[in-house]
């Protein structure tokens, strides 16, 4: 047992403790390490290959200070669909308010590719564990039509057949050239600028200046 994670993980659990910082980030921290471990264990193992106390265990915490965040694996797993869907409903929201342009476009790809980068292991792990998520369907059935709400911002009103589906290939070709390259490269950053300027050029928009990548 690790004491310190123990006493981290209690303080953020018992609202009245000195050590419980009233904004709430030491619980939202906590959270966001149940949710790494459980998607490298997911990875390694399986969903279905991995428990709780599997969990805790590599955490370093008790199950039940790993109850206070998550009742079950499947608990985890809508936690993780949850926190995309609010990263690309915010970019969504963000889209609409601003005008359909080419600097519009350029900050949505660049967004989004932030998104891609953040969320890829994820991805990965959810991809490599669809049969055991079968039940999960309508829950993840989200993965999907974010991208399709984002490239109606992103074609803009009135777009044609050919415009939509360029902008749908474009998403698409950011996901999978992130998901297929990030391992192979030393340089995340370069690859990224490299993934975005060529989603740039399929919306019919030249990438952003060296050294002046949109804003996250």
């Amino acid at each position: 047992m690790n004491d310190i994670a123990e006493a981290s993980l209690a303080a953020a659990s018992d609202p009245e403790s000195e050590s419980a910082r009233p904004d709430g980030r030491s619980r939202t921290d906590t959270r966001a390490r149940i949710q790494q471990i459980a998607v490298e264990l997911f990875a390694e193992h399986g969903y279905e290959g991995t428990s709780l106390r599997e969990i805790a265990e590599r955490l370093g915490v008790t199950k039940a200070a790993l109850y206070y965040h998550f009742k079950s694996k499947e608990d985890i797993i809508l936690s993780l669909v949850e926190d995309y869907q609010a990263q690309m409903d915010a970019l969504i929201a963000w889209a609409g308010s601003h005008p359909t342009n080419a600097e519009t476009r350029r900050e949505i790809l660049s967004r989004y590719m932030h998104i891609v980068a953040e969320r890829s292991q994820v991805f990965r792990m959810l991809h490599q564990n669809q049969a055991s998520l079968n039940t999960m369907a309508s829950a993840l059935r989200t993965l999907k039509t974010a991208p399709l709400q984002l490239a109606d911002q992103l074609a803009g009103p009135g777009a044609t057949l050919r415009e939509r589906a360029r902008v749908m290939m474009a998403l698409g070709a950011m996901s999978v050239g992130w998901m297929y390259l990030a391992d192979q490269v030393p340089d995340r950053d370069e690859l990224s600028e490299i993934i975005s300027g060529i989603a740039n050029e399929l919306v019919g928009c030249q990438p952003p200046a060296a050294g002046t990548s949109g804003s996250r």
